[in-house]
């Protein structure tokens, strides 16, 4: 079927590689952005979206678990990370973080979203017993614990190499990994943004071993900070790469800068991304990551509005409904901290999408009469 034609004449031959399923390349990719043509874009995006998921959008009933917020780090770009003695700093002792996932479980959570600071003094067993303790009291949770950076960071403290620390949380009970960490890979930015972050190399790294071992992962990207169109489809072309060889990434999450709060916003009048920045990274994502099964709304990040939008502009997944999110709330965020399942089947639908809950790794989870009745 004859697509209608772009208002900007450069997306033409674009839209013929979509069409022919070629893949795209870095100045494609590039072109995308610095184009205007929001809506021929997120027409393409959507195609892609049809094409391999038809209606079908994915949500999971999820809780998320922030152990601690206290973080050597510090970087610009964070409002969650404290020093260990400064306001509002907090560790949870292994009970409290059992008794908190707890209090957000029913018999309908089906994934534990767990991240947190890097603690100066918390020793790895830390975390180690964390999952294990978790995985003890919830066996049917599934555990998706710990950035890229954390783990990293793990290994530092430890001296041990990083496919040895992911065994050993493979072993307590970590199920997958989650993307957070990667902001943007182009080292110019990062050391503006995350200069006391790992770079993309240790990053990647992290992941690759991780999907070596059997572990799949998601994959973030931050934008609109001083990042440029170029760095955004490197960010993009790396993550494509390292999924060429592993095939160990489940989902992309392209992730708004939130200023408030944060020292990165404190030193230029930042302004927060538009919704038609959010949707264009959205479909631009889509697009560009050929290999990659899912693209994901973060409704935490864009609202539940930009969201449900979004599922017309690539997006095939709302992410969950998270219970107390603090992460991107401490940089501003004025969302919900939750949602329940009837509001994002709600949110699906009027979309004109078919809503289907999914565990961690995509499988189809099936409700009865009475895990219905105790959804969150």
């Amino acid at each position: 079927m004859p697509h209608p034609r772009p208002e900007d004449s450069r997306l033409e031959p674009i839209a013929e590689k979509i069409a022919a399923g070629e893949r795209l390349t870095f100045e494609d990719g590039v072109t995308l952005y610095r184009s205007n043509d929001l809506l021929f874009i997120g027409y393409l995006a959507h195609r892609v979206r049809e094409r391999l998921h038809g209606r079908q959008t994915y949500f999971n009933v999820n809780r998320h678990i922030n152990p601690t917020n206290v973080c050597v780090a510090s970087c610009k770009l964070c409002a969650f990370g404290r020093s260990r003695n400064a306001p509002g700093a907090y560790t949870l002792a292994l009970e409290e973080a059992f008794q908190k996932a707890g209090e957000g479980w029913t018999e309908a959570v089906t994934e534990f979203h767990i991240v947190g600071g890097l603690h100066p003094d918390l020793p790895f067993q830390y975390y180690v017993d964390l999952l294990r303790g978790l995985k003890e009291r919830f066996p049917a949770v599934h555990l998706k614990a710990f950035t890229a950076v954390e783990i990293a960071y793990y290994s530092h403290i430890t001296r041990l190499p990083i496919r040895e620390v992911l065994e050993r949380l493979k072993e307590a009970g970590l199920g997958s990994l989650p993307g957070g960490g990667a902001e943007i890979f182009a080292p110019a930015v990062r050391r503006v943004i995350c200069d006391h972050k790992i770079g993309a190399y240790t990053w990647l790294k992290v992941h690759r071993t991780a999907h070596e071992l059997g572990l799949h992962s998601n994959a973030t990207m931050l934008y609109g900070h001083i990042e440029s169109a170029e760095d955004r489809v490197d960010h993009l072309c790396q993550l494509r790469q390292l999924q060429d060889q592993t095939r160990g990434f489940l989902a992309f999450i392209p992730l708004a800068f939130h200023p408030a709060n944060t020292a990165l916003g404190t030193k230029v009048p930042w302004r927060e991304t538009t919704g038609f920045t959010d949707l264009k990274n959205v479909a631009i994502s889509r697009l560009m990551l050929d290999n990659f099964p899912h693209i994901k709304a973060y409704w935490i990040m864009m609202t539940s509005r930009v969201a449900q939008v979004a599922l017309r502009f690539g997006a095939d997944d709302l992410d969950g409904t998270v219970v107390e999110e603090k992460i991107y709330h401490d940089a501003g965020a004025t969302t919900p901290q939750a949602m329940t399942r009837q509001q994002i089947v709600r949110l699906i639908r009027e979309a004109g999408c078919e809503p289907v809950e999914r565990d961690t790794l995509y499988r189809p989870v099936i409700r009865t009469a009475t895990t219905l009745a105790v959804q969150v």
